[in-house]
C-alpha cells in the first residue's frame, strides 16, 4: 500500500513577510499571474505595479487579454477589512475596470456578502472576485501557492461580454467569439450538442453529464488544449483524478495519444489535457485546422472518458 502524506498549511508571512515589498512583486511575475488567471479562468497580463489613482496606489493593474479590458488587483495578507473594500471601489472607478479582484488571507462574512451584493447589482460586464491566497506543502516539499476564489460573479461561466469603453466589442474578444460560435454550430448541427451561444473569452466548456466535471476547449499561454476539467471540491477533485490516473495506460491506449496529467496539487481543480501549438491570431486556414482538431478530440474525450466517469465519478 502506498504511504500517504499530509498536506500542511504554511503561514503566509513565512513566504512573503511584507505585502507590498514581497507579495505584490511576486504576483506581478508572469508565471504567478498565470496561476491566478488559471483560478479565475482569465488570461492576465501585467500593465502596471502601484498604479496611481489620485493620491492612492493600486497594487496591480493588469489586462484581461481575452476581453481586452482592465482588471484591478488589490492584495491583503490579513483578514479583509472595510478599508480595502473602499479601496477596491475607488480603484475600480479610477481605472474603469470591468473585473475587480480582491486577494486576502481570509474573507469576513460581511465582505463576502458585500461582493455578492455588488455582483448581483452591477451589469454583466462588471465582475467582482474574492480570492483567498494560501500556501501548502507536503512533508519537506517546497511550499506551493494556491488561489481559491471564494466569491465569484453569479454566473461565473456566463458569456464574458468584453466591452471597450465606447461599448464596442473588443477585436480580440470578437475573434474568440467567432471561432467558438462556428465550433459550437458544428457540434450542435453534426454531433447533437445542445450548446448554442459562444463566449467571447478564450475558452469554451461543455457538460460531461457529471457535476464538477467539464470538457473544455481553451486557447492558453501554452498553446491550444482540449481537457477534462475537474472542479467540485478539492478533496473530491484529487480523488477522482487519482482514480482516472490509475487507468492512464488504458485511457491513453484508447485515445492513441499521450496526455498531460495535471493534478495541480497547489490548486483546487485538476485537468487532463492534450495540447498543440496555436493562438487565436493564426491565419484563417490554421484556425480552421485548430477548430477541426478541437472538435475531433472533444468527441474522442467524450468517447473514452465517458465510460470511465460512469464508473468512477461519485
Amino acid at each position: 500500500m502506498v504511504e500517504l502524506s499530509k498536506i500542511e498549511r504554511v503561514e503566509l508571512r513565512e513566504i512573503w513577510p511584507n505585502e507590498a515589498a514581497d507579495f505584490t512583486p511576486w504576483l506581478a511575475k508572469e508565471e504567478n499571474l498565470g496561476l491566478l488567471g488559471e483560478a479565475l479562468r482569465l488570461e492576465l497580463e501585467l500593465q502596471e505595479r502601484e498604479s496611481s489613482v489620485g493620491t492612492f496606489s493600486l497594487d496591480l493593474l493588469v489586462r484581461d487579454i481575452g476581453n481586452d479590458r482592465p482588471v484591478i488587483i488589490e492584495n491583503q495578507l490579513t483578514e479583509t477589512d472595510h478599508t480595502h473594500l473602499g479601496q477596491i471601489l475607488t480603484y475600480a472607478a479610477g481605472h474603469d475596470a470591468g473585473t475587480i479582484v480582491w486577494i486576502a488571507k481570509k474573507f469576513r462574512d460581511e465582505h463576502r456578502a458585500a461582493l455578492d451584493y455588488l455582483n448581483s447589482r452591477t451589469g454583466e460586464d462588471t465582475e467582482f472576485f474574492g480570492v483567498v491566497v494560501e500556501v501548502w506543502k507536503i512533508d519537506d516539499s517546497r511550499p506551493a501557492p494556491h488561489f481559491d476564489p471564494v466569491v465569484t460573479p453569479n454566473e461565473w461561466r456566463k458569456e464574458r461580454v468584453g466591452k471597450q469603453g465606447d461599448g464596442r466589442t473588443s477585436e480580440r474578444s470578437e475573434k474568440y467569439r467567432k471561432f467558438f460560435q462556428s465550433l459550437i454550430d458544428t457540434l450542435r448541427e453534426m454531433h447533437g450538442f445542445r450548446d448554442r451561444t459562444a463566449p467571447r473569452g478564450n475558452w469554451f466548456d461543455t457538460s460531461s453529464g457529471f457535476a464538477g466535471v467539464l470538457y473544455c476547449l481553451t486557447f492558453s499561454s501554452y498553446g491550444v488544449r482540449v481537457e477534462v476539467y475537474i472542479d467540485r471540491d478539492k478533496e473530491w477533485n484529487k480523488r477522482l483524478f487519482d482514480k482516472l490516473e490509475e487507468r492512464k495506460e488504458t485511457i491513453e491506449s484508447k485515445l492513441g495519444e499521450s496526455l498531460s496529467w495535471e493534478r495541480l496539487d497547489d490548486r483546487k481543480a485538476c485537468r487532463i489535457a492534450l495540447y498543440r501549438d496555436g493562438t487565436i491570431d493564426e491565419d484563417e486556414e490554421t484556425l480552421v485546422e485548430i477548430r477541426e482538431w478541437m472538435i475531433n478530440w472533444l468527441l474522442e474525450f467524450k468517447r473514452v472518458f465517458g465510460p470511465e466517469l460512469d464508473e468512477l465519478a461519485e
